[in-house]
């Protein structure tokens, strides 16, 4: 893969936009509505979240939208996974771990001590369960605003 540049982003991009959509639109086919926890762009431009692009350059075609992820402070010890999201020509390349390394450096340097996320359980979700097990995150019982469902799991790792 080209070199990948994650960069704070303000959502005003039209990739990003569309790569939300397709975000939000898959969580939807892949889960009840009640249990799609994923932010719509207005939401993740709130203060309390912060906003990653990953953009893959190459000398060819230029820099192309590979991922993006997002940040948000639940109080000033934990924080939140959101919007983890690898475009599809990017999927098996590094990318989503290149986006959760740089996540959880972020929680580091704002002086987190736990960082908790909320995925889904049907098998769609099973390659974003392995890729955050890989890096400690154990299931945990629902934080934050979460509650107990069958289509959803927690998980949480402290830092």
């Amino acid at each position: 893969m080209s070199e990948l540049r994650i960069i704070e982003d303000d959502l005003s991009g039209p990739e990003i936009a569309a790569l939300l959509t397709l975000h939000l639109a898959e969580m939807h086919q892949w889960s009840p509505p009640e249990s799609v926890h994923a932010m719509p762009l207005a939401r993740l431009r709130a203060d309390d979240v912060t906003f990653w692009s990953a953009w893959a350059d190459n000398s060819e075609n230029g820099a192309r939208l590979a991922g993006c992820g997002a940040l948000k402070a639940l109080d000033p010890q934990h924080g939140e996974l959101k919007s983890m999201r690898v475009h599809p020509g990017y999927r098996r390349k590094g990318v989503g771990r290149a986006i959760l390394e740089h996540l959880l450096g972020e929680a580091r340097a704002r002086g987190y001590t736990r960082v908790s996320l909320e995925t889904g359980r049907p098998e769609p979700f099973l390659p974003a369960r392995t890729l955050y097990a890989s890096y400690g995150f154990a299931e945990c019982p629902p934080f934050a605003d979460y509650v107990a469902d069958e289509f959803s799991v927690c998980m949480s790792r402290a830092l």
